[in-house]
């Protein structure tokens, strides 16, 4: 994938996890000028890797607690402190919104760490977000919730706004990993296009060295419920690789979600199984990154 002309965009990492949305725009040419993380394990992930990136990100307070930004806890930012950026990007958690009153748009957000979002968009007026989310956001609570967010970013916050249910394995990776894709641009004029399918670019067969296993496309990864057998329906973690049943580690996904091979867990392998159950699949934030730096392109030049 080509890149654009570097640091050209900014963009915030939000809800950051382990990084795959500051890979997938740095890998397009954009600058990562603040990221927020609370999980103190995901932040060790997260600095370890990308401190030999972006140094910069880290010694100038913009991710580590400070007294002036508190990264690590979003609530507790100055929204009016965070560097000026082109693009908010995260993967926020998915708290419980009010079922009574779902119309009141903005108010109805608060106590729920979208707010936060809104409060930032309102603040740093950015030329476009990239939201991502669980894909049972679209009908929670029958579909009041996904309708509060909309609302919310185009009545409230004036933005456009597209959305989408995108799965890893339409992008090259042997995940399926279904998850919706929320994006919007400050000038709705900005006309913004979906990238196009991939075909596969490895199986699961890659992923476990060229060993023989029975199925290309693997099982989504997910937080809990490790460790079943293999004949179970909830088993999500095991495979039979060359007739014999292994489970994967940290090597296997994050190869599923599209991490380089030099990315390194300096946790426990428990940890690290966490982290990329919690991750978005690099390689369809990219595909949809690369999108909206064209839409943003065509508009400012």
């Amino acid at each position: 994938m080509a890149r654009k002309k570097k640091n050209k965009y900014t963009f915030i990492d939000l809800f950051a996890g382990i990084g795959g949305f500051h890979f997938a725009f740095h890998n397009l040419g954009s600058k990562c000028v603040f990221a927020s993380e609370w999980d103190t394990h995901a932040r060790n992930t997260y600095q370890h890797n990308f401190s030999k990136i972006q140094p910069e990100l880290f010694k100038e307070g913009l991710f580590a607690e400070g007294e002036n930004l508190f990264a690590g806890d979003i609530t507790k930012v100055d929204k009016n402190k965070i560097p000026d950026f082109d693009i908010l990007t995260g993967g926020f958690p998915c708290q419980p919104f009010s079922q009574a009153g779902y119309k009141k748009g903005f108010e109805d957000t608060r106590g729920t760490l979208f707010y936060d979002i809104v409060e930032i968009i309102k603040a740093k007026k950015p030329k476009a977000f990239f939201l991502e989310n669980v894909r049972h956001l679209y009908k929670h609570d029958n579909g009041k919730t996904f309708e509060t967010i909309k609302n919310t970013l185009t009545e409230e916050l004036g933005y456009s706004f597209y959305h989408n249910i995108v799965k890893a394995s339409d992008h090259g990776l042997p995940q399926h990993r279904p998850r919706l894709f929320m994006i919007g641009f400050r000038d709705k004029d900005i006309e913004f296009e979906f990238p196009e399918k991939r075909t596969l670019e490895k199986t699961m067969s890659d992923i476990f060295d060229g060993a023989k296993v029975n199925r290309d496309i693997g099982f989504t990864l997910r937080v809990g419920g490790k460790g079943s057998d293999i004949n179970d329906r909830r088993n999500w973690d095991s495979y039979y690789v060359d007739g014999k049943v292994r489970r994967i580690t940290p090597k296997e996904g994050k190869r599923m979600q599209g991490f380089p091979e030099d990315f390194e867990f300096p946790v426990s392998d428990s940890q690290a199984m966490k982290q990329l159950g919690n991750s978005v699949a690099i390689n369809a934030i990219q595909d949809y990154a690369e999108k909206i730096i064209e839409a943003l392109e065509k508009n400012y030049g």
